[in-house]
């Protein structure tokens, strides 16, 4: 008997593991010309800085940010097609994780005690002040109250992130949330590419410009591609400083859900409020991040994997940002609303002011 039931299921289980393998070998067909279209980018980058630097000595411009005009001039000329879609958003979400996760390894947790409470409190309050200062901002502009929570939290927190995050919990209308994420990605460009031109007209050090591009640049690879120009404290102190700001999403999440139920309705367009599970409140990049720091700090990543970990993870930053870019048409402005575009805009000054204040403030050197 057992035997015979051996010899029937044998055959049918070969279909299945040829099943499994059709699955994955598709799944990695769909990624790969989109990937290949980032990888090309990023290595013209690559050239393009090294020709800087064979030229003039210095890099000027980082390939981190000729990645993201690459891919700008790109995505404004042409649309990639259909089978271009899944590895551009692959090297965009998953491959900027992996390169998050892996610099972990190249900050110490004793950087974060060296900062002391003052400045992670400052950090806390600044994104509460920034939220309440950015909806009253938004309600002004006769925004709706649900579109004004989401620029609040996207510009205080981490953009696209935190304004996909926010949507369920308030139960916002699908257009307002496109509205608000449309602009969100090509802000968040802009201020990648024009922050470090403000260490000159501020007089900031290397520190305190860190401490300004944790604060106000909304995702954590794109504070790479702000501080790296700086230098490596500016990207080691702004990093850390994005991830506790990346942090206060969970409780601004869970303080919404309380709200959300009191909230004035925005017409019949507002959906049913919902709940976030724990890896969306607490990402788990972030916490692998953690992870890796925690490693080393206590001694488990050798010192000599250090130096090419941080290769590859600027690599793959390289990559995640020229997906960035093939993300971003500039011509979107032109279709986004007036009154978000200023409640955008004026939230973001706010918050350059609050975080400028709080560097003042505290005395960040």
């Amino acid at each position: 008997m057992t035997a015979r039931m051996a010899t029937r299921v044998a055959p049918d289980s070969v279909p299945a593991v040829r099943a499994g393998r059709s699955f994955r070998a598709g799944a990695a067909g769909r990624l790969m010309p989109g990937l290949f279209l980032c990888l090309i980018l990023t290595v013209m980058a690559q050239a393009l800085q090294a020709g800087e630097e064979h030229l003039t000595g210095h890099p000027y411009v980082e390939a981190l940010v000729l990645a993201i005009l690459l891919g700008t001039a790109l995505r404004t000329a042409w649309v990639p097609g259909a089978r271009f879609k899944a590895g551009i958003a692959f090297s965009a979400k998953q491959v900027l994780e992996v390169a998050v996760v892996l610099l972990g390894a190249s900050v110490s947790l004793g950087a974060i005690v060296a900062s002391g409470p003052a400045l992670l409190a400052g950090i806390v309050g600044a994104v509460a002040l920034t939220i309440l200062a950015s909806c009253a901002i938004c309600r002004a502009l006769g925004l709706p109250v649900r579109m004004a929570l989401l620029i609040a939290c996207g510009n205080a927190i981490c953009g696209n992130s935190a304004i996909a995050a926010v949507a369920p919990v308030i139960g916002a209308d699908s257009r307002d949330v496109a509205a608000a994420i449309a602009f969100t990605a090509v802000l968040g460009v802009l201020m990648v590419l024009g922050l470090p031109l403000f260490v000159p007209l501020a007089g900031f050090g290397e520190h305190q410009y860190g401490v300004l591009a944790g604060l106000t640049v909304y995702a954590v690879p794109q504070v790479l591609a702000a501080t790296v120009p700086v230098g490596t404290l500016a990207t080691q102190v702004g990093t850390l400083v994005k991830l506790v700001r990346v942090l206060m999403l969970g409780p601004v999440v869970v303080v919404l859900s309380l709200i959300a139920p009191r909230l004035p309705a925005d017409g019949a367009r507002a959906g049913a409020p919902g709940r976030l599970g724990f890896f969306k409140l607490v990402p788990w990049f972030i916490l692998g991040f953690l992870a890796l720091a925690t490693l080393r700090a206590l001694g488990f990543i050798p010192e000599d994997w250090l130096q090419p970990l941080s290769r590859i993870a600027g690599f793959l930053t390289i990559v995640s940002m020229a997906a960035l870019g093939l993300g971003v048409d500039v011509r979107i402005l032109a279709q986004v609303g007036g009154r978000v575009t200023l409640g955008v805009t004026a939230s973001l000054l706010v918050l350059l002011a609050i975080a400028v204040l709080l560097i003042r403030g505290l005395g960040v050197g």
